[in-house]
């Protein structure tokens, strides 16, 4: 009896089927585990990161603050992405710390908009790894000077690809230079007309707080107040809620802002969980005031 050659053909079929059915099953399997497990979390991090020039040790001095009036001490992780984008990490998230501080830096931290996106592309490398380790279903987001560009150039172009599995609840700047060293609205630099084009790919449910120092009545020292200003072209109208401080003091010069007492204050009221003892309540101005 002669053998059927199509069903030779039909076995070998149904075998590269079945071999490649198998993987498939269990890689949608832990795909689904994962999600589930996400979808419970109870962690909520704050990520920060720091401007130009600036490590992941810029931000020790305000943590150290914050947690002086904590009920439950944040834990630090830090990470440091090299320019292959390579992760090092120093520090660890406590084993029950639901709101821990984590920090993201860059071995080329300097300036200018080319870096900036770079940095973007380092940072998304970071939060890939962090949503991979950690599983989180949502988050904030703390960036001072051009880490508050940094984070609007990375949701503008990376953040969609994780909003089904998390949430950016909250973004706040501090000293954000939206339109570098320009002092006239009308004149928008390259990066701040990008952002204006894109700004449909921000969430729409994100709320959106950005601080800016008054060390004299038209800068911080550094970045002028208009720049910072510029932020409500990006967001006003796009997010859940903008909302513009001017914060003054002792400390309201660019580099010193991260210390200074009110954005502490603003940190705890706006961007903790009310579990922190805080101060009395701050008065804040909507969309630009």
């Amino acid at each position: 009896m002669r053998k059927n050659p199509n069903l030779k053909w039909l076995l070998l079929l149904a075998t590269i089927l079945v071999l490649l059915a198998v993987p498939s099953f269990f890689w949608m399997k832990k795909d689904n585990n994962a999600r589930a497990e996400r979808s419970k979390s109870l962690l909520s991090p704050v990520i920060m990161v720091p401007g130009s020039s600036a490590t992941t040790e810029r931000f020790n001095q305000l943590i150290a603050e914050l947690n002086k009036t904590s009920l439950n001490r944040h834990s630090v992780l830090k990470i440091t992405v090299s320019r292959e984008a390579k992760l090092t990490y120093s520090g660890s998230i406590g084993k029950n710390d639901l709101e821990p501080f984590i920090i993201i830096g860059f071995e080329n931290n300097k300036d200018g908009y080319a870096n900036i996106k770079k940095q973007a592309g380092w940072l998304d490398v970071a939060f890939a790894s962090l949503m991979q380790n950690y599983r989180f279903n949502n988050f904030r987001a703390f960036g001072h000077s051009n880490g508050g560009l940094i984070w609007t150039y990375w949701l503008e172009h990376d953040y969609a690809q994780y909003d089904a599995d998390t949430r950016m609840t909250t973004l706040m700047t501090l000293g954000t230079p939206y339109n570098f060293t320009e002092k006239n609205l009308k004149n928008h630099t390259q990066m701040l007309a990008d952002f204006i084009k894109r700004r449909s790919h921000l969430p729409r449910n994100l709320k959106v707080y950005s601080l800016s120092g008054g060390k004299s009545y038209e800068s911080d020292g550094i970045v002028p107040e208009t720049s910072v200003a510029a932020g409500k072209f990006v967001f006003q109208n796009q997010v859940k809620d903008y909302t513009s401080m001017i914060v003054t003091g002792k400390e309201a010069g660019h580099s010193s802002l991260p210390q200074n007492k009110q954005v502490i204050q603003v940190i705890r009221q706006y961007l903790l969980k009310k579990t922190d003892k805080a101060p009395k309540p701050i008065n804040k101005g909507k969309d630009g005031h």
